[in-house]
């Protein structure tokens, strides 16, 4: 993405998956959100909790596409509330506490400033296996770090500190120019550029969501819709680039080849899920925003029983 918004003569077409373009943001994001919770042990929810979440959600939107099968194909669509899973009279296995609600309601929310300007969107609707909970009491160092040595400049400084908005400012002061978050890809369009966009909706990191946010501040940018050679693929169920519930496999370069030399733009892209070394399942990928939908007849592990169509 870096590539395409400052160096836009170096490449004719490009696959950007997961992409990780405001890192900054994404880092202050975790670091927030896991240090509520250090601080806080109450909201911590216990590995057996992060499943009863998971399962609770599938049971809402598993069937949303017309089929049950472990995968949340259209998150956007998913308004489950964590509140019902709420305890009635004290903590419970089957149940959430009030500090816990409030913790998966944040990770669907994302971070905030005080003001209420977005830092970073949350994770998308059956991700929930993927939840990470804290480790220790700080943050994993890759996010970390962003506040440690970018922002403070202090091997010594302990997350503790913390504070969004302050050390939000002092990362971007010092290492802002990192960031690949210009939407203006203007001279790459007009050269015959192509960039292709993956993303899974399961992914504990980055969010997907701020993959769609990217896309629409281009088309924002450049004045309407741009799927001539922009688009995104969203794989229902697939986590950080790969895993899951979902077919993680496709052949993104393939599809970048064919629309940039031949001139046929992606449609829909197969995925295969892979278990035990063979193809369990297949599943169209279709252009954002378009989902794939069951057509009620053959087989639901064939992507050709699946049309995709608006949502």
């Amino acid at each position: 993405m870096m590539a395409a918004q400052r160096y836009p003569d170096d490449f004719d077409g490009i696959v950007a998956g997961a992409p990780v373009y405001n890192m900054v943001r994404l880092s202050a994001s975790n670091v927030a959100h896991q240090m509520e919770m250090s601080r806080d042990s109450t909201r911590v929810l216990p590995r057996e909790k992060v499943a009863l979440v998971a399962s609770a959600v599938l049971a809402a939107c598993d069937t949303n596409d017309g089929v049950k099968d472990g995968i949340v194909s259209n998150p956007q669509s998913c308004t489950f509330n964590p509140a019902k899973l709420a305890c009635t009279s004290g903590d419970a296995a089957g149940c959430l506490t009030a500090p816990q609600v409030e913790s998966v309601k944040r990770v669907y929310e994302g971070a905030h400033t005080k003001a209420g300007e977005l830092v970073y969107p949350g994770s998308a609707r059956g991700f929930e296996a993927g939840l990470r909970m804290p480790q220790g009491t700080e943050p994993i160092p890759l996010h970390l770090d962003m506040f440690r040595y970018v922002g403070r400049q202090d091997p010594q400084w302990s997350a503790s500190a913390f504070d969004l908005e302050t050390d939000l400012a002092l990362a971007f002061k010092n290492g802002g120019q990192i960031e690949a978050n210009d939407p203006d890809l203007a001279k790459f369009k007009a050269r015959g550029g192509k960039l292709l966009l993956y993303h899974g909706w399961a992914d504990p990191g980055p969010s997907p969501a701020n993959t769609i946010n990217y896309v629409t501040q281009v088309e924002h940018t450049l004045g309407g819709k741009q799927d001539t050679w922009l688009r995104l693929f969203l794989l229902p169920g697939v986590g950080h680039c790969g895993g899951g519930s979902g077919p993680d496999q496709a052949d993104f370069v393939g599809a970048l080849e064919r629309w940039r030399e031949a001139g046929v733009a992606p449609e829909r892209i197969r995925a295969s899920r892979v278990s035990g070394n063979r193809i369990d399942m297949t599943r169209p990928l279709c252009a954002y925003p378009q989902i794939a939908h069951y057509t009620g007849a053959g087989s639901t592990n064939d992507a050709e029983s699946f049309v995709c169509k608006a949502p």
